[in-house]
């Protein structure tokens, strides 16, 4: 009988395919791409301290989602090749 090892969040980060979450940022994460994408709306309240609605915190989860997790990727990534050296 092999021992079954859980699944952590490097190896389900490592599990994800890279053109997916690419395609997921550039939809998701952008949309609506005019007049201003979304995220980019939701970061400058923000900044200025407007972002005061539950809505409107949802929405900036929602639209950040995408590129958090390309972010985790990424430096999961970078991590195991540095430890490699």
């Amino acid at each position: 009988m092999t021992e079954k090892t859980p699944l952590t969040l490097h190896r389900r980060l490592a599990g994800l395919p890279l053109p997916w979450v690419l395609l997921f940022c550039a939809t998701l994460g952008l949309a609506p791409f005019t007049p201003v994408p979304h995220l980019w709306e939701k970061l400058t309240l923000l900044a200025t301290g407007e972002l005061r609605s539950a809505v409107d915190w949802f929405d900036l989860f929602l639209h950040a989602a995408p590129w958090l997790l390309l972010l985790l990727i990424l430096a999961t990534k970078v991590l195991d090749r540095w430890q490699q050296k």
